[in-house]
């Protein structure tokens, strides 16, 4: 109701037309957004609980000394994800990574993203590399899929769409899940993976 009666209201000038929806109401009437905020965990030798939000800006201009930034989308393996040392973990935000877009330092930085086996995990991942070309997946292929068969979830409601952005090994299984050749909308949510498999996981990981 109160877009409508802006739209009416405001002079043309006034209002960005290129900004639609709820999400878009503050910028298309130029009030000012609420910050978003980067939740993260940086590696600390000292074993302290790093767990801190900031706003973006603030993340912007951060530039720790790190190496190596994992992404992950569930908030448990975030806060119990094993940190390798000159490495920095994000609790991610779907497919909304908007805020990450100005934080210029994460361009330097190996990023490794670890997602739901399943299409939309997928399709994240296709999105978070079309900012940040050189993301790496972890734990989203088809030996960790088949190892927790007996964990395997429905996935409700699938995504069809082409992925270009995904490497080889992705597409395939991409493929395989999206037309469900494993049977019917196949997902393997990141959090049902054992713990146990995470430390080999990360010790396979191509060194830089």
């Amino acid at each position: 109701m109160l877009s409508a009666l802006f739209d009416l209201a405001l002079p043309a000038h006034a209002i960005d037309l290129s900004a639609t929806g709820v999400a878009g109401f503050a910028q298309r009437f130029g009030f000012r957004d609420k910050p978003q905020r980067v939740r993260f965990r940086l590696h600390d030798p000292a074993g302290l609980d790093t767990d801190m939000t900031l706003d973006t800006a603030s993340f912007a201009r951060l530039d720790p000394a790190v190496t190596q930034v994992f992404i992950t989308e569930n908030e448990i393996n975030f806060l119990a994800f094993p940190l390798p040392a000159d490495s920095i973990v994000l609790f991610g935000a779907g497919y909304g990574f908007d805020m990450l877009r100005d934080v210029g330092w994460l361009t330097r930085c190996r990023l490794i993203y670890w997602g739901d086996i399943d299409t939309h995990g997928f399709a994240i991942l296709d999105q978070l590399r079309s900012r940040f070309p050189q993301v790496e997946s972890l734990m989203m292929d088809h030996a960790t899929l088949l190892a927790f068969a007996a964990q395997w979830g429905q996935e409700d409601q699938p995504t069809l769409r082409e992925l270009p952005r995904l490497h080889a090994g992705e597409r395939a299984l991409y493929d395989l899940l999206r037309d469900n050749r494993l049977g019917q909308n196949v997902r393997l949510e990141q959090e049902r993976i054992g713990f146990g498999w995470i430390g080999p996981a990360l010790a396979a990981l191509p060194r830089m």
